[in-house]
């Protein structure tokens, strides 16, 4: 019978000449995978996501639908940004269980290891902890109200003047 430190020990060992492969061949390693988990996304599927990130000021990739989340994180992201005020001429929703190679793929894309993700102008901001914690903070009203995210308090489009 083995000890699990040894084995632990043995197969970090082992997948240190790895890594080092990796980072040689200009490869970024994610913080989140190992070099065994890692895998080049297509550009086909990075096309894609780039497309979709592109869709909206405000995108989030998520578990479910806006109207339905299908997970509980999915869910509080959602209602983060409806309390927010996010406004939904400016958002966008992508269900990842609809698609594999989206779900497995906005991961790599973001070097991120959950969703949901949200993703303003084109930037990944985080995931549902984020989220939280930005929330409680006020980071993410002031930056949502810096970038003109919100929706216009009377109901109708905002006029510049």
């Amino acid at each position: 019978m083995f000890s699990r430190p040894l084995f632990s020990a043995t197969l970090r060992a082992a997948a240190r000449p790895v890594a080092r492969q990796a980072a040689s061949a200009s490869l970024r390693p994610s913080p989140f995978l190992t070099a065994f988990q890692q895998r080049l996304l297509s550009d086909q599927t990075k096309q894609a996501i780039e497309k979709a990130v592109g869709s909206a000021p405000v995108v989030l990739f998520m578990k479910g639908t806006p109207e339905m989340p299908q997970c509980g994180f999915s869910r509080a992201s959602i209602q983060i940004l409806g309390l927010q005020g996010v406004d939904p001429n400016k958002f966008a929703a992508f269900n990842v269980l609809e698609d594999d190679e989206l779900r497995s793929g906005i991961k790599e894309f973001s070097e991120w290891p959950t969703i949901p993700q949200l993703y303003i102008d084109k930037e990944f901001v985080g995931g549902c902890d984020i989220l939280v914690s930005m929330h409680q903070d006020g980071s993410l009203a002031k930056m949502l109200e810096q970038k003109g995210l919100l929706a216009p308090l009377d109901g109708t489009s905002e006029s510049k003047e």
